[in-house]
C-alpha cells in the first residue's frame, strides 16, 4: 500500500482520518438497514457470507490490527470473536471455516452491532488522542479500503441471499423504470508501442497495483461500451451455450455439468426472460449492460463474435478513452504479481499475494462499488467459474 501524508500536519491528518473512518463505517450500517433480522444469518452457498459476519469481520480488522497493538490498555470486546471473525489470516490464529459462517446464530445481530459501537468508540479515541502515531495511517487506510471492499461484497451477498429466495423479495423500492438507450458499439483503435501500467499516484492503493512497469502492446481495438443484455440474448438464442467451439475446455465442462443457459438471476417465466435485481423480479432492460457472467461465458461470447477479451494492460491504457464503472470487466489476463512485487511481513502480507494463482483479473468497478473506491489501476480478481459478482464484458480485437 502507498500513502503520502507529507503535506499535512498530524492534527489535520487525524481529524480527517477520524471523519473518514466514521463516514465509511456508517455506510456499512446503511447498507444493512433494509434487512430483516432473519436476513443477517443466511449463507446459501460457501461463497456467500452472512451480512452479520461482514459486520463483525470488518470490525475485527480494526480491533486486531489497529487497537490491540497501538491503543494502550485496550481490552477486546469478546475474546471468542477472533476465532469467529477472522477470515483467512493464518498469522492471527484459528478461525471458523468459511462454510460454517451460516451456522453462527450466535453472537446475535444486536451483539455484533454492540461490538461495532465499542470498536468505533475506541477507534475515535485512538485517532483523535495523544497515542495516535502517523505511521499507523497506512494500516488504517488499508482497513477502510478493506471495509469498502466488504460493502460491495455485502451487496452482492445480499443479492444472492434474496435472489435465491423463492419469493424474490425486494431489498429496496423499485423506482420508475427507465430503460436505457444504447448506441451502436464503436471500436477504439490503440497504436502499438511501449506503455506503462501500474499505480502512479500519491493516495492509497493496494500492494498488487504497485510496481509500475513498461509493457509492449501490439495494435489493438477495444469497444467503447460494454456488451448489452440484448446482445447476450442473441448469443443465447443462436445456441451459444450449446456449441463447444466457443468455449474453453474447462468452460465447456462447466456448462455441461451445471446445465447453464443464461446469466445468473435470469429466469424464463411465462414465455419471457426476467431477472432479479435488488428491487425484486423485473423485466430485463435489453439495452443495459449484461451482468453476472463468469469468465467462461465472457470468453465464449467474445469467441462467438469473432473477437476476444482485452488484456489488463490493454484495458488500463485504453481506459482513458471510454466510460467504465458499471460492471467489473473480465480481462484475458491471469492474476499474477507485477515485477518487483514483495509480500509484506506479517498478516498484512496475506491480503493479496497468496491469491495470485488460478484467478483472472477484472478491471474497472461496478454499480455496487462504493463511491471513491474505484480507479483504473485497481486489480480485482475472481475465479473463472464464479458469476455472483457484478461482472460484464468489453470486447477487443
Amino acid at each position: 500500500m502507498k500513502n503520502n501524508t507529507s503535506n499535512y500536519s498530524n492534527d489535520v491528518i487525524t481529524e480527517n482520518l477520524a471523519a473518514q473512518y466514521a463516514q465509511i463505517r456508517q455506510h456499512t450500517v446503511e447498507i444493512c438497514r433494509p434487512l430483516a433480522t432473519e436476513d443477517y444469518v443466511v449463507q446459501p452457498v460457501a461463497d456467500v457470507s452472512p451480512p452479520k459476519w461482514h459486520l463483525g469481520h470488518t470490525t475485527w480488522f480494526f480491533e486486531t490490527f489497529i487497537l490491540l497493538p497501538n491503543l494502550p490498555g485496550y481490552q477486546v470486546f469478546n475474546s471468542q470473536f477472533n476465532f469467529v471473525f477472522n477470515s483467512y489470516y493464518e498469522t492471527v490464529g484459528a478461525r471458523v471455516i468459511r462454510t460454517d459462517r451460516g451456522n453462527l446464530s450466535r453472537p446475535s445481530v444486536s451483539e455484533v452491532y454492540a461490538y461495532r459501537k465499542y470498536v468505533d468508540e475506541h477507534m475515535n479515541l485512538y485517532l483523535t488522542g495523544s497515542s495516535y502515531l502517523a505511521d499507523v495511517e497506512p494500516l488504517v487506510q488499508l482497513g477502510l479500503n478493506h471495509e469498502q471492499q466488504h460493502q460491495e461484497l455485502l451487496l452482492t451477498d445480499i443479492k444472492y441471499i434474496l435472489g435465491h429466495n423463492p419469493l424474490f423479495p425486494a431489498y429496496k423500492e423499485n423506482p420508475t423504470t427507465q430503460f436505457s438507450d444504447k448506441s451502436k458499439v464503436s471500436m477504439i483503435p490503440v497504436k502499438e508501442g511501449i506503455y506503462e501500467i501500474g499505480y502512479n499516484g500519491t493516495g492509497f492503493c493496494f500492494d498488487n497495483e504497485l510496481g509500475r512497469h513498461k509493457v509492449y502492446l501490439n495494435n489493438f481495438e477495444i469497444a467503447d461500451r460494454l456488451v448489452t443484455n440484448g446482445e447476450y440474448l442473441q448469443f443465447m438464442e443462436e445456441g451459444g451455450y450449446g456449441d463447444f467451439r466457443y468455449w474453453h475446455s474447462e468452460g465447456w465442462e462447466w456448462v455441461q455439468q451445471q446445465q447453464v443457459k443464461a446469466p445468473m438471476y435470469w429466469y424464463f417465466i411465462d414465455g419471457k426472460w426476467m431477472h432479479y435485481d435488488l428491487t425484486g423480479l423485473n423485466d430485463i432492460d435489453w439495452n443495459d449492460d449484461v451482468c453476472h457472467v463468469n469468465f467462461f461465458e465472457a470468453s465464449a461470447f467474445a469467441a462467438w463474435k469473432g473477437m476476444r477479451l482485452p488484456t489488463e494492460a490493454e484495458w488500463e491504457i485504453a481506459s482513458h478513452y471510454f466510460s467504465w464503472g458499471n460492471r467489473w470487466e473480465w480481462t484475458n489476463s491471469a492474476y499474477l504479481p507485477y515485477p518487483g512485487y514483495k509480500k509484506e511481513a506479517g498478516a498484512v502480507g496475506e491480503y493479496n499475494g497468496k491469491f495470485m494463482v488460478n484467478q483472472m483479473v477484472l478491471r474497472g468497478a461496478s454499480e455496487a462499488t462504493p463511491s471513491g473506491h474505484g480507479r483504473n489501476t485497481y486489480r480485482n480478481f475472481f475465479q473463472t467459474h464464479l458469476k455472483w459478482q457484478y461482472t460484464g464484458i468489453r470486447l477487443a480485437t
